[in-house]
């Protein structure tokens, strides 16, 4: 199929290409996915008026992204910020309701279920928060904030169970015991995400969502930080949706990779493939702004620069959302709104000037 074909078929049936991405999502294995999302959107209306309130534009955070995620593995979630990758995490573990798609978590659907019903399967979702102090209660003790979860899912037998279970979650995340009294304002930045890590895993969960978990630690806390995730992943076989927007963080704890961008998916791919071999213009410049060690290399090496900011949400570009900003777009990228497409084995990108796009099946 030619450029200019897809031109004449104009923004014509995303929802065609449901099949494809489902089928690429899965991953190389064929084992069932612990967390398969379809064509999730979230968008929030835009009102006006003071006695009577109209719709007068709607924020499309999150239009449309599909992925599978599989026990014991990581996918990475990539892009701007305004990208849409909290507003779907979010959706995800229903602290924020989905306008539409599909959230099926170990087999079972969770859109539109009701707060009672969501209880049980918040027990096997846990989730990690940016801010690892803004997410912990002030007024409480470590002790209690690690020991929450226990409480309210009805997991200890009785006050010696409780505190030893406590205990032991702490020694997991490498804190002592003893800091059990203390309040999160006496921990350090690190101390205290390990704390929402500690929270995070205390119900026994099989699926983790952090978000920008480390973003606001040092490198070396960072580092330390990652080395604890992969351990508790091998341990317990988690599986976790990783959002993050140090690219570099990404590779060095993701088994697969998806690329948003203005709140839909334009990349999905193994982790090595990704880094080794980008397919889409935008993940290309993402990329290219990761920093290397070796100042000759760094100083000789070709960076992508995007021209102008991210769109926004409200009144994204026609067509390819990507190709007001795009270094390569054509004419015909302004027509035709591309379908994510399998372009490798374990790739696929939603670009018409990609390589190998017009012959790729759906």
């Amino acid at each position: 199929m030619t450029v200019e074909s897809h031109a004449a078929q104009g923004t014509k049936g995303r929802e065609d290409s449901n099949a494809f991405v489902a089928f690429d999502t899965v991953g190389v294995s064929g084992d069932a996915p612990l967390l398969s999302v379809r064509n999730l959107s979230v968008h929030y209306p835009i009102k006006r008026g003071f006695v009577v309130q109209r719709e007068v534009a709607r924020v499309r955070a999150v239009d449309g992204i599909s992925f599978d995620i599989r026990a014991g593995e990581t996918l990475g979630l990539v892009g701007e910020s305004g990208s849409g990758k909290t507003t779907a995490a979010k959706a995800v573990i229903q602290l924020k309701k989905p306008d539409s798609g599909s959230i099926m978590f170990e087999g079972r659907e969770l859109v539109g279920l009701s707060a009672s019903a969501m209880r049980p399967i918040r027990r096997k979702m846990g989730m990690v928060f940016q801010d690892p102090y803004g997410s912990l209660n002030p007024r409480m003790r470590a002790g209690d904030i690690v020991g929450e979860p226990l409480k309210v899912h009805g997991l200890a037998e009785s006050g010696d169970d409780y505190r030893s279970q406590v205990a032991a979650l702490l020694s997991t995340v490498g804190l002592s015991p003893g800091m059990a009294e203390r309040y999160p304002n006496e921990f350090s930045g690190g101390q205290r995400q390990r704390l929402g890590v500690a929270r995070a895993i205390a119900a026994k969960p099989s699926l983790l969502i952090l978000d920008e978990a480390v973003s606001a630690l040092d490198v070396s806390i960072q580092a330390q930080i990652l080395n604890l995730l992969q351990d508790l992943q091998e341990q317990y076989n988690l599986a976790y949706l990783f959002i993050a927007h140090d690219l570099s963080v990404v590779r060095h704890i993701s088994d697969r990779v998806a690329v948003m961008y203005l709140g839909r998916i334009v990349e999905t791919a193994d982790s090595e493939d990704l880094y080794d071999r980008p397919l889409h213009p935008y993940t290309q410049a993402l990329l290219s702004a990761i920093p290397t060690p070796n100042p000759i290399h760094e100083r000789s090496r070709d960076r992508i620069i995007l021209k102008g900011d991210l769109p926004s949400p409200m009144a994204p570009p026609s067509g390819c959302h990507f190709h007001t900003r795009c270094p390569i777009a054509a004419d015909v990228c302004s027509l035709t709104d591309p379908e994510l497409r399998r372009l490798a084995p374990n790739q696929a990108a939603a670009c018409l000037l990609a390589s190998g796009y017009e012959t790729a099946v759906r």
